[in-house]
C-alpha cells in the first residue's frame, strides 16, 4: 500500500508540474532538492515527507489535499467523515482564493460560462 501511495503522490506531482509547464529542475530548486529527487518522487521510488508536500503545495499553488484526492483509501475515509449536508468541497477554499485573484474581466467570463451552463441544464 505504501508503494501505491508514493506512486499516487508522484503522479499528482507530475500532473500539476506539467500543467504549469514547469521542469523538474525548477520544482527542485523551489523546494531545495535535486532534480533527481523530483524524478524519484514522480516515479514513486521515494516517498514525499509532509514538509515537502507542504512546500510543493505552496509552490504549485494547490491545497495540500490535492495530493490526497483520488487516492482510494483517502476517498473512503473522507466519505465516512462527511456530515449530513454532504461534506465540504475540498477545493472550495482553493477555488475561492483563485477566483479572487482574477481580473474583473476574467471573473465576468467565468460567471457567463456558469450562467450559460445553468441555462443548458434547465433546457435539458
Amino acid at each position: 500500500m505504501e508503494g501505491n501511495f508514493n506512486r499516487h503522490l508522484g503522479s499528482k506531482l507530475r500532473i500539476r508540474r506539467l500543467a504549469l509547464g514547469l521542469t523538474q529542475t525548477k520544482v527542485a530548486q523551489a523546494i531545495n532538492v535535486t532534480f533527481q529527487q523530483i524524478q524519484k518522487y514522480e516515479k514513486g521510488t521515494n516517498g514525499i515527507s509532509s514538509l515537502r508536500i507542504m512546500q510543493l503545495a505552496n509552490f504549485l499553488k494547490v491545497p495540500v489535499l490535492y495530493f490526497f484526492e483520488d487516492y482510494p483509501a483517502y476517498a473512503n475515509s473522507a466519505k465516512s467523515t462527511k456530515d449530513d449536508s454532504g461534506g465540504d468541497d475540498l477545493n472550495y477554499s482553493f477555488l475561492a482564493k483563485l477566483f479572487s485573484s482574477l481580473s474583473d474581466q476574467q471573473k465576468e467570463k467565468i460567471l457567463q460560462v456558469l450562467k450559460n451552463t445553468r441555462i443548458l441544464e434547465k433546457t435539458g
